[in-house]
């Protein structure tokens, strides 16, 4: 999957998050300077180069996870995790150099997508709650939180489940792998 594919699967916000750069936003003529330096502010917490990083990622790990699937039972342990580390190389040179292009790109889209939007469609009061939102250390606190609690949900569900979910998993990959062999090896 083109890292330029993987655009239309993110949803309105995410890619409004992926345009933004607080360094490039100028106060819009219909903008007060205070709105203007909301809207920056927001653009400066919101911290959208993460989610460049994702979609360039995406396509890499997508890449990774084909290869792996390609090489599983056709090649010895050894060949296939040599052959994997060799991929590794070129999937990281790739993510190296197109977060970057991705990054710059953001930047300068940002006014003419991003800033306008935040502008047009919130008022100068719910900027400054969105602000306080996205600045709350509660927030900070909770999304520090996030994985200690998915990890203690899914060791519980783990736990509980497993008996029931294994075998049907066990299942589902030998169902798999027997078609992916029966398709490499049939003419």
């Amino acid at each position: 999957m083109s890292f330029v594919r993987s655009l239309p699967r993110l949803n309105q916000l995410t890619a409004a998050l992926c345009l933004s750069a607080c360094a490039l936003v100028p106060a819009w003529g219909q903008a007060t300077d205070a709105k203007a330096k909301l809207v920056e502010r927001v653009l400066a917490v919101w911290h959208p180069d993460d989610v460049v990083v994702v979609m360039v990622q995406r396509p890499a790990a997508s890449a990774m996870q084909q290869a792996r699937i390609a090489l599983q039972g056709r090649v010895s342990a050894e060949k296939r995790d040599a052959t994997l580390k060799d991929i590794a190389v070129d999937i990281q040179k790739y993510v190296d150099e197109a977060t970057p292009i991705a990054r710059e790109a953001a930047h300068k889209q940002v006014t003419a997508t991003v800033v306008p939007v935040l502008q047009q469609q919130f008022t100068e009061d719910e900027l400054k709650q969105l602000v306080a939102l996205l600045e709350s250390p509660v927030k900070k606190k909770f999304e520090q939180l996030i994985p200690q609690m998915e990890r203690a949900l899914g060791e519980k569900v783990a736990a509980e489940s497993h008996a029931q979910i294994d075998p049907k998993l066990q299942a589902m990959t030998q169902a798999v792998g027997l078609k992916l062999r029966a398709a490499t090896v049939a003419p």
